[in-house]
């Protein structure tokens, strides 16, 4: 265990001192915090936590160590720009771990500091917001005034594009299991490794596409692959710089093709239905988040990474382009809008991530609504959504 001195500084002036792990030097980036228990690997590998350093609530990190079977990135990136925790695990115990945490940090160059008060740090961040910060280690930890000015000298997470940043350079495919039923383009904005996965187990052809491809190209690809619909990804940054991907899903969605997102997803969809964003104090992040569905008063639990989101209010109803559309999902702990819909049934959305990696299972069924919304097309029985 190394005693390298490390420091979390935020660019309030604020500054936690620990001790280093993982690689060492200087990361920067905006400092946030998860409520998570568990799912600390497929945390770290989300490419929506892209230029954020984590502040892990939960105590104890490392515990059940690293594997090769749980990331969710392509390539098994680690994105978290750093890890902050209060007590990493000493030794690795679970049966599924081919090396540590601190191991994989330390190949991917990723730097963490550990032995500060988190309480501490998050209930800093829940008070002032999420604000930029740096970890600094070994001989990157300097004096108080330079470590700050670096902080402060960063771009801010407003107005920052980063889909381009995490998606893929090229169209690939992930076939189904068994017996192909449909065949689905998925926009990645930041998708995670589960995201395709389930598809495939429901017998969906997944072709996942660069963040800015144009609908002329989704319209070629949709011949040579049979695909009957469209689904956007999660991903990072601000949904105000996505104009280009939103005057494509304005696309789609006019040429009536059946339309799903989640996270990041979900604001292009408001944003492309006529929605304004903001950015959120301090986000929500974790695995315990509960959301109401206003159409059913179902609550689920559910598994979230975004620091903005949509303005609206709870069961809103508005006019759209495409037709009539509504705020369907709210968030019970503070009216955030978490899912919107066309009344048609043509596009649903939701902000919260349904492929559950880490996290509950309670909304899995979202892709079950998806397929049935491509049934529903395929067999010309959803209403307006008959052609295409």
């Amino acid at each position: 265990m190394t005693n390298t001195a490390a420091a979390l500084v935020l660019a309030d002036g604020r500054i936690f001192r620990g001790r280093a792990f993982g690689a060492q030097g200087t990361t920067l980036g905006e400092a946030v915090f998860t409520t998570a228990m568990t799912g600390y690997q497929e945390t770290m590998t989300d490419p929506s936590y892209h230029r954020q350093i984590v502040v892990a609530t939960a105590p104890q990190i490392g515990n059940t160590g690293w594997n090769d079977e749980d990331s969710e990135s392509k390539g098994d990136k680690i994105w978290v720009a750093g890890l902050v925790v209060r007590d990493l695990s000493r030794r690795v115990s679970n049966w599924r771990a081919d090396r540590s945490l601190e191991e994989e940090m330390s190949a991917q160059g990723i730097i963490g500091i550990q032995g500060i008060d988190t309480r501490a740090v998050v209930r800093h961040l829940r008070d002032k917001g999420s604000v930029a910060a740096g970890l600094f280690s070994g001989e990157a930890v300097t004096t108080d005034e330079d470590m700050l000015s670096q902080v402060k000298q960063q771009p801010g997470m407003e107005g920052a594009d980063l889909a381009a940043d995490v998606s893929t350079d090229e169209v690939y495919v992930v076939e189904p299991e068994g017996e192909l039923t449909h065949s689905v383009i998925a926009y990645d904005m930041g998708i995670k490794t589960n995201t395709p996965r389930e598809f495939s187990r429901r017998g969906v052809r997944t072709v996942v596409v660069p963040s800015t491809t144009t609908f002329e190209t989704i319209q070629q690809l949709m011949e040579k692959y049979s695909a009957t619909g469209v689904f956007v990804s999660n991903g990072p940054g601000d949904p105000a710089t996505a104009d280009v991907t939103i005057e494509q899903v304005k696309k789609v969605l006019d040429a009536k093709i059946p339309f799903f997102g989640i996270c990041f997803g979900n604001q292009i969809l408001g944003r492309a239905l006529g929605m304004e964003t903001y950015k959120l104090k301090f986000g929500h992040r974790g695995v315990n988040v509960p959301v109401i569905d206003h159409r059913t008063g179902r609550i689920d639990i559910t598994a979230q990474n975004h620091g903005f989101a949509l303005k609206g209010n709870a069961g809103e109803e508005f006019q759209t382009p495409f037709g009539p559309a509504e705020v369907t999902h709210t968030c019970l702990n503070d009216d955030v809008v978490e899912g919107v819909a066309l009344k048609s049934g043509l596009a649903f959305s939701v902000q919260y991530h349904p492929e559950s990696a880490a996290g509950p299972h309670d909304s899995n069924s979202l892709f079950d609504q998806f397929i049935e919304q491509l049934d529903a097309h395929k067999s010309g029985k959803s209403g307006q959504t008959t052609k295409s």
